[in-house]
């Protein structure tokens, strides 16, 4: 009993001892208002809530960050990989569109030219010009006599007149000229149609070609768009002539092609040989601050040699020589007193290389180089081998063969033509390239005299295809069959085939009016014949069919 009273009393003084309002803490206070508590505690858990939902809201933009950058991780490779398969389309497009290239230009080189065979492979007209008949034998035979063939006395005895007339000329021009120092001139040639006699309309206009060469110690180095370098697509059937010391390296030397530094010097060439005076090469005939001849330089020259040779030698002669055209280097003109006059072109050329192609620097009275890219880009002519092809060929031809008066008659029925609708495109530069295909594609007993008729509709056929195509191929320019008899240069042979019709592909305009010319020269055809053609008995023309083109 003791004991447990004992126990009692301990856990009852222990209970007063340990309870906290009865030893209170160092500078502890008992909170007097509970409710002051409580209002803490809601706020801090207020704002532990708002730390928790901005928490919450990083955490999620971070999240959504993420999942743009996977994305566009997933756009970046998806793109490459659809790069990739493009690229891999446009690769296997380009080697398609090389092998359809490939195939064509092999196609074309094998058969741009054979266009020989029977009548039917060749084009036929429009179905507007069903209707439309060439006259016949006896209408053309008749007209021929009559119009064409009283021209050819004519034009020999101007030929001769002018050829020696221009050898005088030239001959006073070297004299006056500085040897040393100017251009050397070389004998002229004759070249178009009035030296392949089928020039039929008048005035008649002999075409006289001089070739000239730089003084020593300098030579001319030609350089054309089959070469090798690049050519822009407008400037084919072009080239340019640096001139150059004899003694000068072809290739040049690296300090002309490269910029040294000002603290480098090339052991080759001292500053001083490097560069020439600007005024040296003007001399030269060259464009300004270049080695390139310029045809406006040329032209000026000429001119000017030109008037002070015809002072030395005018009291010779009993008429008077003027420039007929001021645009032109050599377009002349002899006025008799009588009042007639004759026209020739005298033009300065530069031969390429040791061949008869030439530099022209400008086509009198012709619209192929009318878009000269810059005045040193010089035009090839090849006429000197064109009147070469035309005698090779009539050897081989009968007698009285027919491919001279096509040609004639279809010149005069287009120049008859534009003379009553005015000028087109077509020039009579075409109508010759088209003889010159169906010469070399066409064997030789078809050009018998007395298939006129059928190789005259044979040339209107082809001319028809080309214009309908816009094709017609330059004649020798990447014709593997020129005759080697010729000796023309291999380099122009392998070039790609130069389109004569190309410029007339963006010239809508110009193209539209050459078409319309063609048609309606086939309608007046029978008209302009007949008008220069005797009148033929009927009997002569009985039985004898027009055929339609």
């Amino acid at each position: 009993m003791p004991v447990g009273l004992f126990r009692v009393c301990l856990l009852v003084i222990t209970a007063i001892v340990n309870h906290p309002l009865f030893f209170l803490k160092e500078n502890g206070t008992v909170p007097e208002n509970t409710e002051e508590i409580i209002q803490k505690m809601k706020e801090r858990e207020e704002s532990l809530r708002l730390e928790q939902l901005r928490l919450e809201q990083e955490i999620a933009d971070q999240e959504a960050t993420q999942k743009a950058l996977e994305k566009a991780v997933v756009l970046v490779e998806e793109s490459k990989e659809e790069k990739v398969r493009w690229d891999m389309w446009t690769a296997l497009s380009m080697v398609i569109f090389l092998l359809i290239e490939l195939w064509r230009q092999d196609f074309q080189e094998g058969n741009w030219q054979d266009i020989g065979g029977e009548e039917d492979d060749m084009a036929v007209l429009g179905k507007a010009f069903k209707g439309v008949a060439l006259p016949d034998k006896a209408v053309l035979a008749s007209f021929y006599e009559k119009r064409i063939l009283g021209t050819t006395g004519d034009m020999a005895r101007m030929r001769e007149m002018v050829e020696g007339f221009a050898d005088d000329l030239l001959e006073a021009l070297r004299s006056v000229c500085n040897r040393d120092a100017d251009m050397e001139v070389e004998d002229c040639m004759g070249v178009g149609s009035m030296y392949e006699n089928w020039r039929v309309r008048k005035p008649f206009v002999c075409d006289l070609i001089v070739p000239f060469a730089p003084p020593e110690p300098y030579c001319f180095r030609c350089q054309t768009w089959c070469s090798g370098d690049s050519f822009p697509p407008d400037e084919q059937g072009y080239g340019t002539i640096k001139v150059c010391r004899a003694d000068e390296d072809e290739t040049g030397c690296i300090c002309d092609k490269t910029k040294l530094g000002e603290d480098m010097l090339c052991l080759l060439h001292s500053q001083v040989s490097s560069t020439r005076p600007s005024s040296e090469m003007e001399d030269l005939l060259c464009f300004k601050n270049t080695q390139y001849l310029d045809a406006d330089q040329v032209m000026k020259w000429f001119q000017i040699a030109v008037t002070k040779a015809w002072n030395r030698i005018s009291h010779k002669y009993e008429f008077d020589l003027s420039f007929s055209l001021l645009d032109s280097p050599g377009a002349l003109k002899i006025k008799f007193k009588s009042g007639k006059s004759i026209a020739f072109n005298l033009t300065p050329v530069v031969q390429y290389e040791n061949s008869d192609v030439y530099f022209i620097s400008h086509f009198p009275r012709s619209s192929l180089a009318a878009d000269v890219p810059s005045s040193t880009h010089w035009f090839l002519t090849f006429a000197v081998y064109e009147r070469r092809f035309i005698q090779l060929v009539s050897k081989t031809l009968p007698a009285n063969a027919c491919h001279v008066s096509c040609l004639q008659i279809l010149s005069f029925l287009h120049g008859k033509q534009c003379s009553l609708t005015g000028p087109s495109g077509l020039t009579n530069y075409h109508l010759k390239t088209v003889l010159l295909h169906l010469l070399q594609a066409r064997p030789s007993q078809d050009w018998a005299p007395e298939k006129l008729e059928a190789r005259l509709q044979d040339m209107l056929k082809f001319l028809e295809k080309c214009l309908h195509e816009k094709k017609l191929y330059h004649f020798f320019i990447g014709n593997g069959k020129v005759p080697a008899e010729l000796g023309f240069p291999i380099i122009f042979q392998r070039a790609e085939p130069l389109n004569l019709f190309r410029p007339f592909v963006l010239r809508r305009d110009i193209y539209r009016k050459m078409v319309d010319t063609f048609h309606e020269m086939l309608r007046n055809m029978s008209a302009l014949i007949n008008e220069y053609t005797v009148h033929i008995p009927l009997a002569h023309t009985n039985g004898i069919r027009k055929e339609p083109l």
